[in-house]
C-alpha cells in the first residue's frame, strides 16, 4: 500500500516528433534529480503480442488509438497517490512492448514527457502543470530523420515515407491542436535557454 503524498506534482511535456520534449525534461532531471522520477509515453504504445510482425509495422504509431491510455492513466494515479508503477518497455525495432518493465518510484515531482500526453481528458486532470514544446516543422523532421536512423535502425526512405504518410497527418490531426490546454507554450524546449531560467524557478516555486 502506497503512502499518501498531497504534494506529489505531475507535469505533462507534450510537443511534436523531434521537438525537444525529451531535452526538456534531461533539463528537468538535472535541476531536481532525487526529487523527480519520469515516465515516457512512448512505452505505452499498446501490446500486440499475437500480431505479426508485417501487420505491426503497418500499424499507425501516430494516432492516439495506438496508445494504451488506461494503463497510462493508472499509472499517473497511481505515482499521485505515492504509489511505485511498473513502467512498460517499448521496442521500437520489432514493434512490440517488451517482456521486461522499469520500476518508478514515487517522488515529489513526476513528469510525464510524450507526443500526446495532453489528448486525453482524463489524463489532462491528473497533471498539475501542463507544457506543450512548439518547434517548426522542419527541424523536428531533421531531428527525427537522424534519429530513427541512428537508433531505430530505419533507412532514410523509410523514415520519410512514415513521416509524410502518418506522422505528419498525426501531428496536425492530434498533436497541435492539444497546445490549446497548455499552461505554457515553450518553442523549441529544452534548446531554449532563456524559457528555461523562466521555468525551472516557476516548477521549483509550484513544487514547494
Amino acid at each position: 500500500m502506497g503512502q499518501m503524498c498531497m504534494d506529489t506534482m505531475i507535469i505533462g511535456i507534450a510537443g511534436g516528433t523531434g521537438s525537444g520534449k525529451t531535452t526538456l525534461t534531461e533539463h528537468l532531471k538535472d535541476n531536481f534529480g532525487r526529487h523527480v522520477s519520469v515516465v515516457y509515453h512512448d512505452n505505452y504504445y499498446k501490446a500486440h503480442p499475437n500480431m505479426p510482425y508485417e501487420e505491426r509495422c503497418r500499424l499507425n504509431y501516430d494516432h492516439p488509438d495506438a496508445f494504451d491510455m488506461e494503463l497510462l492513466e493508472e499509472h499517473l494515479a497511481m505515482l499521485k497517490r505515492y504509489e511505485s508503477i511498473e513502467m512498460p518497455l517499448y521496442d521500437f525495432v520489432h514493434h512490440r512492448r517488451r517482456d521486461e518493465s522499469v520500476t518508478v518510484q514515487p517522488r515529489p515531482l513526476v513528469i510525464i514527457e510524450g507526443l500526446m500526453v495532453l489528448h486525453s481528458p482524463k489524463i489532462r486532470e491528473l497533471l498539475d502543470l501542463k507544457l506543450y514544446v512548439d518547434t517548426p516543422d522542419d527541424i523536428r523532421f531533421i531531428r527525427r530523420l537522424k534519429r530513427d536512423i541512428a537508433e531505430r535502425g530505419r533507412t532514410v526512405e523509410s523514415v520519410c515515407n512514415q513521416y509524410l504518410e502518418v506522422v505528419r497527418p498525426g501531428h496536425f490531426n492530434f498533436i497541435e491542436p492539444t497546445k490549446i490546454y497548455a499552461d505554457l507554450i515553450i518553442p523549441e524546449g529544452g534548446y531554449n535557454e532563456n524559457a528555461l531560467s523562466v521555468l525551472i524557478p516557476f516548477v521549483k516555486e509550484l513544487s514547494g
